[in-house]
């Protein structure tokens, strides 16, 4: 196991037309991990330390619209749920990656799996997280859609003030405290991270809303059977965003797939997760 675990200052790399926010952790000569997000401080430094300990170069990075990538007009976004897919294949490319283990949590997720599809020869193994086998919109009739609550806020609770710095972090952490599970909400701790989040963001009213405008295209449930490397499933058992059968349907379905319940966790990745997720993690063994 590696000793000592180098962190590259954040920087922006160029893919296509648009600059992307990247941090690395570890040594490039060790099996490449990618984790796309909607702000790359989702996946804390402590976390990524562990998977570079573990012998991973770890990429993180803020996909389209969030952090301090390229943003776009809000509700505007100019570009497609394809388009995060080619983002992602052209950072392996701008770091000569041949192939890569690919993680997404909630909408990364999608990334991931179209990525897998789209791109075979590029995905080493897969590790998706609270996420679901279906774009933006209404769930499948067989899968469990937005618990109430979640539905209550986002029908309800007003737009913040998106100039107004503290009301902004107010409707972060409510939000949070909405999608949380049954092992309990650590205000203190949200309200850190939404602070960190909030002020390194371009614009958080696109950040927040504009992945609900992407174009997602064709769907790609009916084709998770063709997904053939090495996958991991893992799913908070109190999830009210993207509810457990979501991910217990995406286990049965790739093939080979391994599912780790989360047992009552919600749409959120704790501390407290880490332990048994690292493991599982670092146990797959990406094909070659």
């Amino acid at each position: 196991m590696p000793l000592h675990v180098h962190q590259s200052p954040e920087h922006r790399v160029t893919v296509g037309d648009v600059d992307l926010c990247v941090t690395t952790f570890g040594d490039r000569r060790w099996p490449p991990m990618l984790l796309p997000c909607t702000s790359r401080l989702f996946w804390e430094d402590g976390f990524c330390d562990r998977l570079a300990g573990g012998g991973r170069f770890v990429l993180r990075y803020d996909i389209r619209d969030t952090g301090r990538s390229t943003a776009y007009a809000t509700g505007s976004p100019g570009y497609s749920l394809r388009d995060l897919v080619v983002d992602i294949i052209g950072l392996m490319d701008a770091f000569e990656f041949p192939r890569a283990h690919l993680v997404g949590f909630s909408v990364a997720g999608w990334i991931c799996q179209l990525a897998a599809l789209d791109h075979p020869d590029r995905v080493s193994a897969l590790t998706l997280i609270n996420t679901r086998p279906t774009s933006p919109g209404p769930a499948d009739s067989d899968l469990p859609g937005h618990a109430d609550r979640v539905i209550e806020f986002l029908a309800k609770a007003p737009d913040p003030d998106w100039s107004d710095r503290a009301a902004v972090i107010d409707y972060g952490v409510e939000q949070a405290r909405v999608r949380a599970g049954a092992h309990g909400f650590d205000e203190r701790e949200s309200r850190q991270q939404t602070t960190r989040m909030v002020d390194r963001t371009t614009n958080m009213a696109s950040s927040m809303r504009n992945l609900a405008f992407v174009e997602a295209g064709d769907r790609w449930r009916e084709r998770l059977g063709d997904i053939a490397v090495p996958t991991l499933v893992v799913h908070g058992t109190d999830d009210p965003f993207f509810p457990y059968g979501n991910g217990q349907a995406m286990a049965r379905e790739i093939p080979g797939a391994d599912l780790l319940p989360l047992n009552g966790i919600g749409h959120e990745l704790p501390p407290a997760t880490w332990d048994r997720l690292l493991a599982a993690m670092l146990a797959l063994q990406p094909e070659s």
